[in-house]
């Protein structure tokens, strides 16, 4: 297998990619529609969740994401998907959106936005998040919902299946 070097220092230096990971959550309620939250630093919606911290497992992340954001501790389920997503500005990235499952009545009203990074949240159909959101998330999200259904864990690459369906 070829690798590519670079010297530093006089000596080679094998590169690697140096990715940041996020992982969210996708909640439903009764009727089938996702939770999408709307943060106070970002203009577009989202859904609950955040970065892996140091030492931090995807999953790990996510569950304290959840309680820090929303103030709830719901059981968080599978893997949905896991998508390779790097942006020229921000670098490599790997986000992880695993299911949340459907939110009864009384978790919903315990939904508190503790540490202020939200301002407010919604349910939304699955064919309703194009426009709501950046195009890639609204990709990731359509296809955490299919994953959802189907049984089964998707790999996506900006949004997208790989290979190209």
């Amino acid at each position: 297998m070829w690798r590519k070097v670079e010297a530093v220092n006089n000596q080679e230096a094998v590169r690697f990619a140096h990715a940041r990971a996020a992982a969210g959550v996708l909640f439903f309620d009764d009727a089938e529609r996702v939770l999408l939250v709307r943060p106070t630093y970002k203009p577009y919606l989202d859904i609950p969740g955040g970065y892996v911290e140091p030492g931090e497992t995807p999953y790990a992340a996510c569950v304290r994401e959840v309680s820090e954001e929303l103030g709830i501790q719901p059981t968080i389920g599978r893997l949905l998907v896991a998508d390779w997503a790097p942006l020229a500005q921000e670098g490599d990235k790997v986000l992880f959106v695993f299911d949340g499952g459907i939110l009864d009545d009384e978790e919903i009203k315990q939904i508190r936005f503790a540490d202020k990074e939200l301002s407010a949240y919604e349910f939304r159909r699955v064919d309703e998040l194009d426009g709501l959101m950046i195009e890639r998330l609204a990709r990731r999200l359509k296809a955490a919902a299919i994953a959802r259904e189907q049984g089964e864990t998707i790999y996506l690459e900006h949004g997208r299946t790989v290979p190209a369906e």
